[in-house]
């Protein structure tokens, strides 16, 4: 491992920003992705209605939501560069994960047309944290210890890459916003917000909400359902879905982390992946596979890990 890249900081990071769940040389996934062609048939938001958006996103401005989103993945990554925790771009797993979503990002724009002009980033986070997350406009970050501790292979990064990225696409957290602002009576607040302040604090509010947002459990549902599509079409085996979940449960004795606390947990969840997975299955067989396959951190790197969480 780098010895400059520190993997037990501690990061300020958004809580269920995607669900609640850093680079030098960070790199914009806006050009042309390769490895990832599209299938033939219908487009996803035709075969999965999931990709229907709600009309509560309508009272929230998303381009406010994800230049807000923007800043605070900025400040995030500014944060760990300055405590050495911000994954090199040669780093092997940085390079894993950009394979990953260099696959998976063209499929999004066929669910939310807005995802063909979004300025991706994909990063990684020196924090022993079990977390990932994905920002409105398409900011990724994996915590180091996600893939350390749980030894996820990349069948696994895909169901939480593809489940994090569904939060985005389907702007759950625009559509929590709304609903908020909606049911509070709080519409006239929320265009002063949204467009009468000045701009600073305008996003300074915006950004606030972001960090306490929590999807619901219809939410996360519908980006299970998703995200196994996309990691499907991408190449990679949803089966990974059930696996990572088990991994889930075993580190956190049962219980669902922060990350997932929202889900339903236990047998159920795993009951509820496994029904999803024939519906997608024949997308994996049909998708192109990935040339290359990459493998979790080295073993003594991830004792070295669950050994410094355990001490927090």
């Amino acid at each position: 491992m780098d010895e400059m890249f520190r993997t037990d900081a501690t990061i300020d990071a958004p809580h269920r920003l995607g669900c609640r769940c850093a680079l030098h040389g960070r790199r914009l996934f806006t050009g042309a992705l390769v490895g990832a062609a599209a299938l033939p048939g219908p487009v996803l938001a035709q075969t999965i209605p999931e990709c229907k958006r709600s009309g509560f996103t309508k009272v929230v401005s998303a381009q406010q939501i994800e230049q807000a989103a923007g800043q605070q993945y900025t400040q995030m990554l500014q944060q760990a560069a300055g405590k050495k925790a911000l994954g090199p771009k040669d780093h092997p797993q940085v390079q894993r994960l950009r394979t990953i979503a260099e696959r998976m990002i063209p499929f999004t724009s066929e669910c939310n047309g807005s995802a063909a002009n979004w300025k991706w980033e994909v990063n990684l986070l020196g924090s022993n944290e079990l977390n990932a997350f994905c920002m409105p406009g398409g900011k990724i970050a994996f915590y180091w210890g996600i893939l350390a501790r749980l030894q996820l292979d990349d069948d696994e990064v895909a169901a939480i890459m593809g489940h994090e990225v569904s939060h985005a696409l389907l702007e759950h957290a625009r559509e929590r916003m709304g609903k908020t602002m909606a049911t509070r009576g709080a519409i006239e607040i929320g265009a002063a917000i949204f467009g009468l302040g000045s701009a600073g604090r305008a996003l300074g509010d915006i950004g606030g909400q972001l960090l306490t947002l929590r999807f619901s459990r219809d939410d996360e549902s519908e980006a299970d359902a998703l995200g196994l599509i996309l990691s499907a079409r991408a190449g990679y085996d949803p089966r990974g879905g059930v696996t990572l979940w088990q991994k889930m449960l075993a580190a956190n004795k049962g219980a669902p982390p922060q990350w997932l606390s929202t889900h339903p947990s236990g047998e159920t969840r795993i009951r509820d992946l496994e029904a999803r997975i024939p519906k997608v299955q024949p997308l994996f067989e049909a998708a192109p596979k990935p040339a290359r396959r990459f493998g979790p951190p080295p073993a003594k790197e991830a004792a070295a890990a669950g050994s410094a969480s355990a001490g927090r």
